[in-house]
Order: structure tokens, then C-alpha cells, then sequence
């Protein structure tokens, strides 16, 4: 099953069209939003659903 979406904490939802786009997506969401907070593309996909 591929995973698609990441609820951040702040209330965004983050929906990627594929696990490599919602990879994408999240740590774009991360830099311009919650610097500091880093992810591997482990640890996202681990968040996923």
C-alpha cells in the first residue's frame, strides 16, 4: 500500500501523488514552515499514511 498523506501537527495536511512526492512535499512544508525540524525520507514515510 503506497502512502500518500502526512497530517503535520500544525493542522496542515500534506497530500503527494506518489511516496516520493509526498516526501517532496513534506520537507518542503518543513523548511518553509518548521525550521529546524528535519525528516529522512525513512521517518516521513514512517508518519504516513
Amino acid at each position: 500500500m503506497m502512502k500518500r498523506n502526512v497530517d503535520c501537527p500544525c493542522g496542515e495536511k500534506i497530500v503527494g501523488a506518489d511516496e516520493d512526492d509526498l516526501i517532496a512535499k513534506t520537507q518542503k512544508h518543513l523548511a518553509e514552515n518548521h525550521p529546524g525540524h528535519e525528516y529522512t525520507p525513512e521517518q516521513i514515510l514512517y508518519i504516513a499514511y
